[in-house]
């Protein structure tokens, strides 16, 4: 069941910068989840910085994520946003690549605490997907920037809380 998006957050200034993680597989689809959220963070963050890495496929995302999350010295991202299409057919092979995708960007999130936003989409048809990424009412990109915005400032306000 689609529900609606979430508000837009409060926007408490600063810049950030955001690595966008995108598959080129189902290439149509995956560019409307870019576009809606480089819209959506440069509306709400004008000064922030977006970093865009294209990778073959999902199965590829989170070694690139991981690549970002892990750099010691230049780290290029406060938030990584990891956008793809998986489309299901025929065989298992697309839920397997879900979960698989899922399990990794999770472990390095955690492990790097750098967050890490999914919205590499699993869907039934190309129908789910044109919704989900080309149309407005339920873009998953508009939701994939207002959760890395949420998510950064709120980090952000968790660290200066602890430097006090």
């Amino acid at each position: 069941m689609l529900k609606v998006l979430p508000n837009r957050p409060r926007v408490i200034g600063g810049k950030r910068t955001f690595a966008l993680v995108v598959s080129q597989y189902n290439a149509l689809y995956v560019q409307g989840l870019v576009d809606h959220t480089a819209t959506e963070i440069l509306t709400l963050m004008p000064a922030a910085n977006l970093v865009l890495h294209q990778v073959p496929g999902a199965f590829e995302i989170p070694i690139v994520a991981q690549e970002i999350a892990t750099r010691k010295e230049g780290r290029t991202a406060e938030v990584i946003i990891a956008l793809g299409v998986i489309i299901a057919g025929d065989t298992d092979h697309a839920e397997h690549i879900g979960r698989t995708v899922t399990d990794a960007l999770m472990r390095i999130s955690l492990r790097t605490r750098v967050p890490i936003i999914h919205q590499v989409l699993s869907v039934k048809d190309e129908a789910q997907a044109r919704v989900r990424c080309l149309e407005d009412k339920f873009n998953r990109g508009t939701e994939a920037a207002r959760a890395a915005i949420t998510v950064s400032q709120l980090l952000a306000e968790l660290k200066a809380a602890a430097a006090v």
